[in-house]
């Protein structure tokens, strides 16, 4: 069965990932990036590849959603897996079900930052970045899927998100397995309680003993410092490239230096807690 690790893209996904498979992949608790592979993104096995220009792709896409979680499933193992796929459906497709889940945790993180990081991820405008985060049907294609580029039409690139308050409630409102969800500053605050939470709320599922050296030796090496400064050393195959200097897009960019109260006009800012009022309430951002 499947436990999904789900966010909006830029969210805190990457590093909660790196914080479990440290602990719950190694020995130690000391994080690399080769553990990663134990959280992998989500893949439609045999997806064939569709072409910008097929109105049918979305269609193609979502039908090997459940064929592929019950083939992940075969083994009758617990499967960790990444997306930044809302809980939805298309064409009567859903993207996973009871059959195929046993739990979710979910990173949630204050639009009014998360822009900043998708604009330098996705070499956006700040007004661009808020029409991605707006926009209820927004899609992230394959890297050169507009170019047709069928060699690097990975199925796992395909993500149908929607705006980033839809995406929440979506997966917020999942009613057929339990969710954790974390706050993405609350992990800044006070990562240890949150990690201890989170390791908590997964021994229903797994057999976790808690162990407080190797929850230490996981926190401190997956701080943002850290990952930094591996990603400058080795290289982080996750990053993007970027279509302008062809080169990886840093991936651990800001850390604690992302604060909208620094880095936003008021105009932004003002369009943004309109735009996802009652969620930003709900979630103690307003």
């Amino acid at each position: 069965m499947i436990i999904w690790i789900a966010s909006y893209p830029k969210s805190g996904n990457t590093w909660i990932r790196s914080i479990l498979s440290a602990y719950l992949f190694s020995k130690d608790g000391k994080f690399s990036f080769k553990l990663l592979k134990n959280i992998d993104r989500f893949s439609s096995k045999n997806l064939l590849s569709a072409s910008v220009k097929d109105s049918n792709y979305q269609s193609r896409v979502s039908k090997y959603w459940i064929p592929s979680q019950k083939t992940i499933n075969q083994d009758k193992k617990i499967h960790f897996l990444k997306t930044h796929n809302a809980l939805c459906t298309i064409d009567n497709n859903k993207f996973t079900d009871q059959f195929n889940t046993i739990a979710a945790i979910y990173i949630v993180r204050d639009p009014r930052n998360l822009i900043t990081s998708l604009a330098h991820h996705y070499e956006l405008s700040l007004e661009e970045a808020f029409n991605f985060l707006s926009n209820k049907r927004k899609i992230i294609f394959p890297q050169n899927f507009v170019k047709e580029d069928k060699s690097t039409n990975k199925p796992e690139d395909f993500n149908f998100l929607a705006d980033w308050s839809d995406h929440y409630i979506s997966w917020k409102n999942i009613s057929f397995c339990p969710i954790k969800i974390i706050k993405y500053e609350d992990l800044m605050i006070d990562a240890e309680s949150i990690f201890v939470s989170t390791l908590e709320f997964l021994s229903k599922f797994l057999k976790i003993k808690l162990d407080k050296k190797k929850i230490n030796n996981a926190l401190i090496s997956t701080s943002f410092n850290k990952l930094s400064l591996m990603e400058k050393k080795e290289g982080f195959q996750e990053a993007i490239i970027s279509s302008k200097t062809k080169k990886k897009i840093r991936f651990f960019n800001l850390g604690e230096k992302n604060d909208w109260n620094k880095l936003l006009d008021k105009k932004i800012i003002r369009k943004i807690e309109s735009n996802f009022k009652n969620e930003m309430i709900e979630l103690g951002y307003l």
